[in-house]
């Protein structure tokens, strides 16, 4: 009797404790059963497979980032995996880049853009821009053509010529030493011809697939034959901009400038635009430039703007 009073007195503490122990913070759970783990990793595998058949390597290095969380054991595994992947993938690139013949890595974009007014005033402008680029292993080369032409009430106000070379080589990934060489004529800025060389060094500060912006500096000499002053022999700084970001899959935003800083007269350019493709090669843009000259020859104004509506294409 005695022992069955505190058998019942006790019972409501053990079962107290059995709670509370149960619930603690501190005690592991229980590990997942077997199967259930090993069924994790194959769907991890699965994905990761996927994603490596169809070349996307921004998915490639997200699932190793989800293997490692939910999967930890397996995580080194697949890590594994999608390095040799990568690895091999950049082989072949490079082993295709050492094999292909010139014409094989020239891409090039032609534009083709004007306007025409009616009313008080008549204008008829033209532009014609012509970008070339080869990308090869070491090396990358540039080229432009540019025109520009306009007439208004039968008086030709705009003509603009410019051409340009520029080759890299790469020292890395991100780092690389240019050249440049430039010709520009534009009569109605007040200067007939002017040639500028240029050597330095360029750098990939941002470099993914959304958003690249290169950056280059170094020394420079303008030869400048006005039009109604003497001619100028500079040395100057040069410096460079060139940012392009894919605002989404059709549509990408690009911003250029460039600037030649001197003693008697420095150059500042600008182009802003905005491409949206149409379809295959095709695509429109719209973009707004700027011109400035520090001290122009008499009578001509400092800045000069464009703005142009361009149909490109890609080839």
């Amino acid at each position: 009797m005695r022992t069955s009073l505190l058998l019942l007195v006790a019972a409501p503490l053990l079962l107290a404790n059995a709670d509370v122990t149960a619930s603690s913070p501190q005690e592991a759970p229980p590990p997942p059963p077997p199967n259930q783990s090993v069924e994790r990793s194959s769907e991890v595998k699965a994905m990761l497979d996927a994603a490596m058949k169809a070349g996307d390597e921004g998915a490639v290095n997200a699932i190793v980032k989800y293997a490692k969380a939910a999967d930890k054991e397996r995580a080194a595994q697949f890590e594994k995996t999608a390095s040799a992947w990568k690895r091999e993938r950049k082989e072949a690139a490079e082993r295709r880049l050492r094999e292909a013949k010139f014409l094989d890595l020239v891409k090039g974009r032609a534009e083709l853009g004007g306007y025409f007014t009616t009313g008080n005033t008549e204008t008829l402008g033209l532009t014609g821009i012509l970008d070339l680029k080869r990308e090869a292993l070491r090396w990358r080369h540039k080229l432009r053509i540019q025109a520009d032409y306009q007439e208004s009430l039968g008086q030709t106000v705009r003509e603009r010529y410019l051409a340009s070379y520029e080759p890299n080589w790469k020292i890395d990934d991100r780092a690389y030493v240019y050249g440049a060489a430039q010709f520009e004529s534009d009569r109605f800025l007040g200067f007939d011809e002017r040639y500028a060389i240029s050597a330095g060094a360029g750098y990939s500060a941002v470099k993914s697939p959304a958003l690249t912006l290169d950056l280059e500096i170094g020394p420079a000499f303008r030869y400048t034959e006005f039009v109604t002053a003497p001619t100028e022999r500079q040395v100057a700084a040069r410096g460079k901009l060139d940012l392009d970001w894919k605002l989404s899959r059709g549509v990408t935003f690009s911003q250029d400038a460039s600037a030649f800083v001197e003693q008697q007269n420095s150059t500042i350019t600008g182009k802003s635009a905005l491409r949206v493709k149409l379809f295959g090669p095709f695509s429109t843009q719209m973009s707004y430039a700027v011109n400035y000259e520090s001290a122009p020859p008499n009578g001509r104004k400092s800045t000069d703007t464009t703005t142009r509506a361009s149909l490109l294409v890609d080839f």
